[in-house]
């Protein structure tokens, strides 16, 4: 992770068919593309790889969250159960659906616990937004009793966990409908793209009309086709989804790359006391984009973050910190700020999420740091890595 460091040849020869002898809208055009399909191509692939009946692209990770919540039925007055530990979109899709984000509890997976959902739910609640967060997974069988108890949707977001699984099913199609991201840093890139999984066929209907403005894409004729349902501009274009076919033709080869990358560090550094990984339910599902060292403080947890970066090794993150992935440094979701009026202000009795305590979470993320694994690492590279390690644990 990310995929653009695979970036060769291909990718622009995907591109180029689409210049020499296709169209960049996705739709329609037949008499001028000669049969080039490529956002048609990149979801049948998914489909396959992933063995779930529906795969949707959009332009985003965001849109495609966002066409998940329409399409799974969520909209105003609904609420979103949503993990403080997340990228911002996760929140902001939910809040400009006109639903109403609630906050739960992370474990030691750094994922939403089946304990902190139950602890949560209201008559309101619709829709848990589980994310997948660094690549792996939470306990899902004990998450998926809790939604089914209560008759949620659980919507996958694994827009940073493509080609992981749990017990052998991909992440992103154990609930109903789950959402994978393909922008400029993540494991497959497009540069811009997304995509909504599912195996419910109402929802896909839905994925696909709410995404073009409401078209049922029904027949040969744009312009005559009927509109079921409201939507937006959510299309992805064939240029981006022409670069996503020549990337997930090197899915299996990226997940390999990562998977014994990550295995070297994990290994090196399982020989000191104070490190504690993740908690990773299915080792054998991990996509292994980020190898996550949970350490027995928070003051610990800064230094050694201080330490690798006066070693020269980029890409550590402390998320605690880290203005787009923790909630506690949103300010604009903690006072709801946007550039007009927000449907949540219309709820009389929405949460103030200036008030909003996650303690179990904050004592996990405090003491949690990640580092990104490359795919260009050389052995000298990773040898780097360990060394750095070495001295500031020993």
């Amino acid at each position: 992770m990310p995929g653009f460091e695979l970036f060769d040849e291909t990718e622009k020869q995907q591109v180029n068919e689409v210049m020499e002898k296709g169209f960049t809208f996705r739709y329609n055009f037949d008499g001028m593309r000669n049969d080039v399909w490529k956002a048609r191509e990149l979801e049948s692939m998914i489909c396959d790889t992933l063995q779930v009946n529906h795969a949707h692209l959009v332009s985003s990770g965001t849109t495609a969250l966002s066409t998940a919540l329409a399409s799974a039925g969520i909209g105003a007055g609904d609420e979103v159960i949503v993990p403080p530990f997340t990228f911002v979109a996760s929140v902001e899709a939910i809040v400009l659906a006109g639903a109403i984000p609630v906050f739960a509890e992370i474990d030691e997976t750094l994922t939403l616990s089946a304990e902190g959902i139950e602890a949560v739910i209201t008559p309101r609640t619709k829709a848990v937004n589980f994310v997948h967060m660094c690549g792996s997974m939470g306990h899902m069988d004990d998450v998926k009793a809790v939604c089914d108890k209560h008759n949620l949707v659980l919507l996958e977001d694994a827009c940073q966990a493509t080609g992981g699984t749990y017990k052998g099913k991909a992440l992103g199609t154990l609930g109903q409908v789950g959402t994978l991201s393909f922008d400029s840093v993540k494991t497959i890139s497009c540069g811009e793209g997304g995509a909504v999984l599912t195996n419910d066929e109402t929802i896909y209907n839905h994925a696909h009309q709410y995404s073009d403005h409401g078209h049922d894409h029904i027949g040969m004729d744009r312009g005559a086709e009927s509109h079921p349902i409201m939507g937006s501009n959510y299309r992805i274009s064939e240029m981006n989804a022409a670069v996503g076919v020549a990337q997930w033709k090197k899915l299996d080869r990226i997940l390999e790359i990562q998977r014994k990358n990550k295995k070297a560090l994990k290994e090196a550094l399982s020989q000191y006391e104070e490190v504690a990984f993740r908690v990773i339910p299915d080792e054998a599902g991990d996509n292994a984009g980020f190898l996550s060292v949970i350490m027995p403080t928070e003051a610990r947890a800064k230094e050694v973050v201080k330490a690798l970066a006066e070693e020269n090794i980029p890409a550590v993150f402390y998320w605690y910190a880290n203005n787009w992935h923790y909630l506690k440094n949103w300010t604009h979701i903690q006072n709801m700020k946007g550039p007009a009026k927000l449907p949540i202000e219309l709820i009389a009795d929405r949460p103030d999420y200036t008030q909003v305590k996650t303690p179990k979470s904050d004592d996990i993320m405090s003491r949690t740091f990640s580092m990104l694994i490359n795919l260009s690492w050389s052995e000298a590279d990773i040898q780097q890595r360990i060394d750095a390690f070495a001295k500031v644990f020993k």
